[in-house]
């Protein structure tokens, strides 16, 4: 029950809505799960922080924000009349594209109908005695449903930095991830942007074009690789359209859901000359193809993976005209592709510009944001404008942010706590009725991400096929399953170099107090191996699921 204000403003208990159904976040996840879900005759709530749907697209609206994925590989493939009907102008959309896309598809499928915009959740907590989920909204507001979806994204929880006095700064101040839905001006301004991740590259770009004088402070550099986008032509349009079925199946069998597949060599069994040929024609083509289509023990060997790095970083210097700047812009600390890789337009060139700044904070951290910008150990600066692109609490984030109680009470952050675990990164034991799509320890994590939130998205319709068909009411992973699953996915990465490098990937957040040790996140034995495993768990009657047809 809930409590409103009758007519006379005394107290009035107002019973919950009820639902089948109830989803988390109308991005993409949520709006294809709803989709499927309302054609099997549920009645389902999507609820939805936001005031409309896209969830990544909507929030992140900072300049340069775009794919790195190749647009035709993005985009849903369940629908061939949505696939016949759109047509991507760049081969890497931008931001406002790709919102306008899943406005198409909201309005194409009638989706808006059966969300709740403006609808940030507070809490979800299980009731044992009724075998259902509620929800609390920030506004008070309670839902009710028998089943809970978590569709909440991987980087949806903005952090800021730890720096004291973030309050006290007199100008304007952005968050990328927070980013405004009217257009900012920087021309002429003193801009600071914090950060030099995948969003603050992106960023830095497009700033420069038009900025006063540009600050980038820089506490870990990455490597960055041309993205080498441009327009689709009209000619090329109709062999895009004619070659989804091709494409969608070089995704289907790539190990992260790209286009782009591993060459079968070795770095090194290939002679100095033919690796370096290689690498140039893999550095000059568009997309990913240099960190997903590179040699295959560049994730595994450090021989190798220092080859590639080598070649990236004669790249970066070559790009940069100050020797001093360029070696700062060169990571010492990971190889090229055991952090996630910015794709990037002439950012490089960005640190020739008279008007650019690059600070290197190990020189001199940040001590305090100041009512007119910020003082590092070396000096203060003063700006128009700050903007952190200090990124996100990964993966797990999102979840913390809800009050997420399972049976007995039981906090999800509690169980949480050092480290995430799952049965197939779709369930939780303890926390029956909830399936979280594209969480922890799921292909999706380390996935062209629609590819797999569509096989997450349909597996799930496919258990709620068989739980209409069976008269089930309860689904909860195992203890025995989800310590397997675990396990597993610690096995599959425990070769990789990047479990041995401070990521996201492995849980590592600076910004967020206990976030300071190596977990795992992701799962990283590829979208094949994945979607394989969890079609052999539903065919086997969804072994590791305990199913049960309990009344209430």
């Amino acid at each position: 029950m809930s409590v409103e204000a009758n007519e006379n403003g005394t107290a009035a208990s107002v019973a919950a809505a009820q639902y089948d159904v109830m989803i988390i976040g109308a991005g993409m996840s949520g709006m294809y799960q709803l989709h499927l879900l309302r054609k099997l005759g549920l009645s389902v709530r999507v609820f939805e922080a936001g005031t409309g749907v896209g969830g990544t697209w909507y929030w992140n609206r900072y300049p340069g924000a775009r794919f790195d994925s190749e647009s035709y590989s993005y985009g849903y493939s369940f629908s061939e009349e949505l696939l016949d009907e759109w047509e991507w102008s760049e081969h890497f959309s931008a931001q406002p594209e790709t919102l306008r896309y899943l406005n198409y598809v909201a309005d194409k499928f009638d989706l808006n109908r059966d969300i709740q915009f403006g609808a940030r959740v507070r809490a979800a907590i299980y009731d044992e005695a009724e075998t259902c989920w509620e929800l609390e909204l920030e506004s008070g507001e309670r839902a009710r449903a028998r089943f809970l979806i978590s569709a909440i994204g991987p980087l949806s929880a903005p952090t800021m930095p730890n720096i004291p006095g973030v309050e006290s700064f007199q100008g304007e101040a952005f968050h990328t991830g927070l980013w405004p839905h009217e257009p900012v001006d920087f021309s002429g301004k003193r801009v600071a942007v914090i950060g030099t991740g995948a969003t603050g590259v992106q960023t830095i770009q497009e700033v420069a074009k038009t900025v006063g004088h540009l600050t980038v402070f820089q506490r870990s550099p990455n490597y960055c690789a041309p993205l080498h986008n441009s327009p689709i032509t009209a000619e090329e349009q109709p062999k895009i359209r004619a070659g989804y079925p091709e494409t969608f199946a070089r995704c289907r069998a790539s190990h992260g859901g790209f286009i782009h597949k591993a060459d079968h060599r070795n770095a090194l069994e290939v002679s100095a000359e033919e690796r370096e040929a290689f690498l140039e024609k893999l550095y000059s083509e568009p997309g990913f193809g240099i960190w997903m289509g590179n040699f295959r023990d560049m994730f595994t060997d450090e021989a190798a993976n220092t080859a590639v790095s080598d070649f990236i970083k004669k790249k970066i210097r070559s790009r940069v005209n100050d020797p001093a700047i360029a070696e700062k812009l060169i990571p010492t600390d990971h190889g090229f592709g055991t952090r996630r890789v910015p794709l990037e337009t002439r950012y490089y060139e960005v640190y020739n510009q008279d008007n650019v700044e690059l600070v290197d904070l190990n020189e001199g951290a940040i001590e305090e944001i100041t009512p007119k910008g910020l003082r590092t150990a070396n000096g203060e600066y003063e700006f128009d404008m700050i903007i952190y692109a200090t990124g996100f609490d990964a993966v797990t984030g999102a979840f913390d942010r809800i009050d997420i109680r399972g049976e007995g009470g039981r906090k999800l952050k509690d169980k949480w706590a050092n480290g995430p675990r799952t049965y197939l990164g779709l369930q939780i034991e303890g926390f029956p009725n909830l399936l979280t799509l594209v969480g922890p320890h799921n292909a999706a994590t380390f996935c062209n991400i629609p590819r797999c939130i569509e096989q997450n998205v349909e597996w799930v319709a496919e258990l709620f096929g068989y739980i209409q068909a069976n008269g089930i009411t309860r689904i909860a992973a195992t203890l025995e399953a989800e310590d397997a699953w675990t396990e597993h996915v610690y096995e599959t990465a425990a070769e990789l170099l990047f479990t041995k490098v401070d990521s996201w990937f492995m849980g590592i957040n600076s910004n967020i107090p206990g976030k300071d040790r190596r977990t795992f996140l992701l799962y990283a034995g590829g979208a094949p191996a994945y979607r394989d495993r969890c079609d052999e768990v539903s065919a086997n009657g969804y072994e590791g699921f305990a199913l049960q047809k309990v009344a209430g």
